[in-house]
């Protein structure tokens, strides 16, 4: 099952349930999705689902630090149960240390050598491997770490 189709068969399940909460997100993400394929007249496959996903939790965390730094603890906790649904279908977030041993064996694919200049081969080998599995804000700093030796 797709992850569209995943999505679908959740909205109906929440609506069945009364679950408010749970379908508005859902209907937050659909609305992404098909706003996405209408703007590139694309029909979306799981990945490109995943980069929408992933771009919204992304939103979420800012705004969450956003309204924390304002002192709006009632708009931060919306924003954080709709990220957890959300996140709810992302794969499993990969550990620090798999992102590392991740990074070592697209160093070594690259044949990158070190320093800042071996940055973008790297990942350009990394970005489609871990895509959805990790936060690539976090790869790129363990990665310039990695590379700085």
């Amino acid at each position: 099952m797709s992850l569209k189709q995943k999505l679908t068969d959740d909205m109906k399940a929440a609506m069945k349930a009364g679950e408010k909460d749970r379908l508005a997100t859902i209907r937050l993400i659909n609305a992404a999705l098909k706003q996405k394929e209408v703007d590139e007249r694309i029909e979306l496959d799981d990945a490109a689902v995943l980069a929408v996903l992933e771009k919204m939790v992304k939103q979420r965390k800012d705004s969450i630090s956003q309204y924390e730094g304002a002192g709006r603890a009632d708009l931060a906790a919306v924003e954080k149960a709709e990220m957890a649904i959300i996140q709810a279908y992302l794969p499993a977030q990969l550990s620090e240390a798999e992102i590392d041993a991740a990074i070592q064996a697209a160093i070594a694919e690259a044949n990158a050598g070190t320093g800042p200049a071996a940055m973008g081969k790297v990942m350009g080998v990394l970005k489609p491997k871990l895509a959805g599995k990790a936060d690539m804000g976090l790869v790129s700093q363990r990665l310039k770490a990695a590379l700085a030796g």
